[in-house]
């Protein structure tokens, strides 16, 4: 590729007869120059600065010896203390890359370029200097917006992600290492990689390097696809794998980060994970897919709509959950009051619920102890066992189930052989088995009857406030 690049006329020059009379499709490397003619104007530099406390005097020491004790955590010498105020001097914070998105002056970064800022100073091609206000930062998706007094500039225009192919070449503009106007190309090697919760990254081999974060993908018809934000790598610098924040969704950030200042997403209150293809098979769902509720929040629209532990999302608001990360986008792409419908699967049938979406906040509550409330032994409590499940249960008592706020289930008083090899232990609650709803005794010994013995049984566990499946395979 590297021969290719370098002497590409050279080389379509040679190949082109010889492929001409096999009757091969014949394609020229891309010519980037009209491209960055057009939309380098709008690309911009951002450096920012940050005030750090100065001491006013370091004594007989200098800074830099005084550094070095800091850096690597050695006892600070005795230094006189500084009398009166503390100077705050300002210093270089960082570079990163931007793009102008309309002609009065906002313009778009990433949210890491500008965290900590006192002072952000974007720079545009024609070397113009102008000092931004920081409209909004947007963490989750690393989506930054500021705005420059500045009118009639050239702004981008933006591409529509969902006409974007793998294997298109794309181009990035930006400040590498603080280069500015640095040109990059490459294709794009994967659409919807999933490395955030609420972005599906444009996985590129375009080189991008620290300074580049900011910058546009740009597709071969000068429109923005996507924002530079990330790249993978083990030394630090560009190892051929870099990732960018499709556009559709830095769009949806900056108009809500234009308009107040912060994103308002939408929650539902659930804690979630995939589904394997053997639980899937086991249940009946038939393929690997939705977002398996682990966990329901005490009073949260899940539970107020009827979601249980153990319901696995299949479709949100009539677009389907394929995989576990779908659904965090989908719930926090609604707006907070709305209502949205909600199909889960539940002992082998699909079931279709109304969820009214709450503020996304903070999740700062405890999570409880796996055996909180479980783990207490009682001799006077009727049992029964499953020998070829390795299972002994037991009754729930009241106070369990109030504890709980579960409908019924039993609980594990000992798990061996193969039940203990598919992870349960005892305290664990089984709620249901081989899709059928476990309330108490009875119920488990019919489901465990009726239970194929030659193949593995699905159980739907209960360990503390979360729920999952295990499959319990029986030794032949």
């Amino acid at each position: 590729m590297a021969l290719g690049l370098a002497g590409g006329a050279g080389l379509l020059a040679t190949a082109t007869p010889a492929l001409a009379q096999t009757g091969a499709a014949v394609r020229g490397l891309p010519d980037f120059t009209d491209l960055v003619d057009q939309v380098g104007p709008s690309v911009v530099n951002i450096r920012t600065t940050e005030r750090v406390s100065a001491r006013s005097s370091a004594g007989p020491m200098d800074e830099e010896m005084l550094e070095f004790f800091r850096r690597f955590g050695l006892p600070m010498p005795n230094v006189p203390r500084q009398q009166g105020p503390q100077q705050r001097d300002e210093q270089p914070r960082g570079v990163g890359s931007g793009f102008i998105l309309s002609a009065d002056g906002f313009v778009m970064t990433n949210a890491h370029v500008v965290e900590g800022a006192e002072e952000v100073i974007v720079t545009l091609t024609d070397k113009r200097e102008f000092k931004a206000k920081i409209i909004g930062a947007d963490k989750r998706t690393d989506v930054a917006v500021v705005k420059i007094d500045a009118t009639g500039l050239p702004a981008v225009k933006v591409g529509d992600v969902s006409r974007l192919k793998t294997g298109e070449w794309v181009m990035a503009i930006g400040s590498p290492f603080g280069l500015e106007n640095t040109v990059t190309a490459g294709i794009v090697s994967a659409k919807q990689r999933d490395t955030g919760d609420y972005l599906p990254f444009i996985q590129t081999d375009v080189a991008i390097n620290p300074g580049n974060s900011g910058g546009p993908l740009i597709n071969m018809r000068g429109e923005v696809v996507g924002i530079n934000s990330q790249i993978y790598s083990r030394s630090g610098g560009f190892m051929g794998i870099s990732f960018a924040i499709p556009i559709d969704e830095a769009i949806r950030v900056s108009e809500q980060l234009r308009a107040s200042g912060r994103v308002s997403r939408g929650r539902i209150g659930v804690q979630i994970e995939g589904v394997s293809k053997d639980v899937a098979e086991s249940i009946g769902l038939g393929k690997s897919q939705g977002a398996l509720v682990r966990g329901v929040e005490p009073g949260s629209p899940a539970e107020k709509a009827g979601i249980e532990a153990g319901d696995i999302i299949t479709r949100y608001d009539g677009k389907p959950v394929d995989k576990v990360a779908d659904l965090p986008r989908l719930v926090g792409n609604t707006k907070p009051g709305t209502k949205a419908g909600i199909t889960v699967f539940r002992r082998g049938a699909s079931r279709d619920l109304t969820v009214t979406i709450a503020e996304i906040e903070p999740d700062d509550k405890p999570v409880a102890k796996a055996e909180e409330g479980q783990g207490g032994k009682s001799g006077k409590q009727p049992t029964s066992s499953a020998q070829q499940l390795g299972l002994v249960v037991a009754e729930l008592t009241p106070a369990q189930e109030k504890e709980l706020k579960a409908k019924g289930g039993v609980r594990v008083v000992s798990a061996s052989d193969a039940a203990a090899r598919a992870g349960l232990r005892e305290g664990d609650v089984i709620m249901a088995l081989a899709n059928v709803e476990i309330r108490g005794l009875k119920d488990f010994e019919a489901a465990v009857a009726k239970a194929d013995k030659a193949k593995p049984v699905s159980v739907l566990v209960r360990r503390g406030e979360w729920a999952q499946y295990a499959l319990i395979r029986p030794a032949r």
